[in-house]
């Protein structure tokens, strides 16, 4: 079986591998990264998330997507219902420090550019599960941002560390200078 390489269409080349759409990117990252840090800043500051409570405010989003999961359509589907209730719920309080903290090294990734394909990833893995828990609320525009986020990664943080973290540390398939002898 004879293999081909199919090009790149010149748009989706333009819009993820050319440096000058970074400014662009750069509009995109750092609304994404600062709607990140709001949310982190207010679970960080909140005795509900990270304080003397911390779990209580977690325990009511995941009761109440719980509460969705029934009906000819729910909004919550059984199997990430069973997800929640089984490993979410029992360690409420740890995941309520995860979520907060990971929402802020997301934000913060983001504003500052480094490592923007992986902080974009996970921020999509958070909106993801928001989305599977039932909420909507600026969700689906956070996903649709990080899909661009990721695949342009290589151009996305270059107003910012990525410029010179790419280089210096490289990729899984190149190493960076730092790396080679």
């Amino acid at each position: 079986m004879k293999h081909y390489t199919i090009e790149e269409n010149p748009l989706s080349h333009f819009l993820f591998n050319n440096t000058r759409v970074s400014w662009f990117w750069l509009v995109v990252r750092l609304y994404v990264g600062y709607e990140w840090l709001s949310a982190a800043w207010e679970k960080v500051t909140s005795p509900a998330w990270t304080g003397a409570q911390a779990g209580s405010a977690l325990s009511g989003f995941l009761n109440g997507a719980l509460a969705q999961v029934g009906g000819a359509h729910p909004n919550v589907q059984g199997w990430y219902a069973a997800f929640l209730k089984d490993a979410v719920l029992p360690n409420v309080h740890a995941w309520s420090y995860a979520v907060s903290y990971g929402e802020l090294a997301v934000g913060v990734a983001l504003v500052l550019g480094a490592f923007t394909g992986i902080a974009a990833f996970f921020g999509l893995f958070m909106n993801l599960n928001y989305l599977m828990a039932g909420t909507v609320s600026t969700n689906p525009i956070l996903f649709v941002l990080a899909i661009g986020l990721i695949l342009a990664w290589k151009t996305a943080g270059w107003f910012g560390f990525d410029r010179w973290l790419v280089p210096l540390l490289g990729t899984p398939w190149h190493p960076g200078k730092g790396f080679r002898k």
